[in-house]
């Protein structure tokens, strides 16, 4: 078996063909090209590579472990993970949690071992959005991590500690990448208009700083976002004038959605549209804020988050397949990813924006919690404590109680279970709509044969 050469930061020719669109290969888009080849090149992440700090001691000592980055999109996590590879001379594993599966793992943990074997060279798995597999799955992971076959760097924009089996997280350090600065993404927006290798240096546009700020302001701290804009701007610039000005770059995001502000504010008030147009059983407003948090780049998990819980607090039992479908769409979403995903979240929200509307459910649970809270632990009555023993039936545990099934339509008349402090307390009140009005009608014929009501 032949030996790979260890990987090093000089490209190849093909590397270089592809970059410069030589040799009939398509030139590769600009964030792929901006790319950093060494860790001095990363923008931003100082409280990580500066010297003295967890990763560059960890590089400097040649003790690269399993690790987790998280951050946000465009931090830098997949650039990070390459570059730590690189730098610890080990193979370069990427795999996807969206599109791969556990058949090709175990595929690429056997090439490992093969690898470590016969080549004496490790592997760094790098597996993007990681919280995209379930508790059961990240499993896999952990017998090859404890063997050493693999380093396992795992992306996600998800906190860890609730996105990332337990198990997993032990075995991993978790480094936190911010989102990159103004600051940063102009330099580094500077950098790729004056780069003629891999840059846009060869158009040789010029471009105030406002306008690269401008850019960068609206990328929000993602620098494939900011690239890409950058880009697309290059290309409608008037090639005898060759200035990139805010007029143009206002052009190139003439189709995608107005901005949030820098704050969050606007955010806050497009998901609070969202959510109220849901309430107001207006589906064309809900699917076009919907659309609006979708097209800003607003992650669709969230937004599904979202639906699951209005499905609960504000459909309820008025439609009880509102949860259902919420949930539906959800899992849809995961194991589709975009744009095929999109169906399964427009239905849910139509689905949601049209059912009847019915708060009972949120009520029932704040007006019990409220209960519990003021009253205490108040003792169960002894008629419905369990009786499995000779002493807790000369308790009287049990005693009295009446089985509701040996009784015509399946009810005991006149029969209470609530604590005796709280015989006549009453939580849930259905509303009138949807299948809650058939609720309420069987609890109105239920409730009036029972003590106190």
């Amino acid at each position: 078996m032949s030996r790979r050469p260890p990987p090093d930061s000089t490209p190849t020719l093909l590397d270089q063909a592809a970059r410069r669109g030589q040799a009939g290969l398509p030139r590769s888009p600009l964030p792929d090209r901006m790319r950093p080849a060494r860790l001095d090149e990363v923008m931003g992440q100082a409280h990580l590579l500066s010297a003295g700090k967890p990763l560059a001691e960890a590089i400097a000592n040649d003790r690269l472990s399993s690790m987790i980055l998280w951050g946000p999109p465009g931090s830098g996590k997949t650039t990070l993970a390459r570059l730590l590879s690189r730098s610890a001379k080990t193979e370069f594993v990427p795999f996807s949690a969206v599109l791969g599966g556990l058949p090709e793992l175990r595929e690429l943990i056997a090439a490992a071992q093969e690898r470590r074997s016969y080549q004496g060279r490790g592997t760094v798995l790098f597996v993007d959005e990681i919280h995209r597999f379930n508790k059961g799955q990240q499993d896999a992971f952990l017998p090859h991590v404890e063997a050493g076959t693999i380093i396992l760097v795992g992306a996600t924009t998800e906190n860890p500690s609730f996105a990332v089996n337990a198990a997993v997280l032990s075995r991993c350090r978790v480094f936190r990448l911010d989102a990159l600065s103004i600051d940063d993404l102009a330099r580094l927006l500077r950098r790729a208009l004056t780069d003629r290798e891999q840059g846009l240096g060869q158009k040789e546009l010029t471009a105030e700083d406002a306008v690269l700020h401008g850019i960068a302001d609206y990328a929000r701290g993602d620098a494939r976002r900011a690239l890409s804009l950058l880009e697309t701007a290059a290309e409608l610039v008037d090639p005898n004038v060759k200035i990139l000005d805010m007029a143009t770059v206002d052009r190139a995001t003439d189709e995608r959605t107005l901005l949030f502000d820098k704050k969050g504010d606007m955010h806050y008030d497009v998901v609070s549209a969202f959510i109220k147009s849901l309430r107001g059983s207006d589906p064309d407003a809900a699917i076009y804020w919907m659309m609006r948090l979708l097209e800003a780049g607003d992650d669709p998990l969230f937004v599904l988050r979202r639906m699951i819980i209005f499905a609960g607090e504000d459909v309820g039992l008025a439609d009880p397949r509102a949860l259902s479908v919420a949930i539906d769409a959800d899992f849809a979403f995961r194991r589709l990813g975009m744009p095929e995903g999109m169906y399964p979240i427009a239905e849910a929200c139509l689905y949601l924006a049209c059912a009847p509307k019915s708060n009972a459910v949120k009520n029932a649970w704040q007006a019990a919690q409220t209960a519990v809270r003021e009253r205490g632990a108040l003792p169960v009555p002894k008629k419905l404590r369990n009786a499995v023993t000779p002493l807790m039936q000369a308790e009287g545990h049990g005693e009295g109680y009446r089985y509701p099934h040996d009784f015509p339509g399946h009810f005991v008349p006149d029969e209470t279970y609530l604590p005796e402090a709280l015989i006549s307390s009453r939580y849930y009140d259905p509303s009138d709509q949807g299948v809650e009005k058939q609720i309420l009608e069987r609890l109105q014929r239920l409730r009036g044969t029972r003590k106190n009501e």
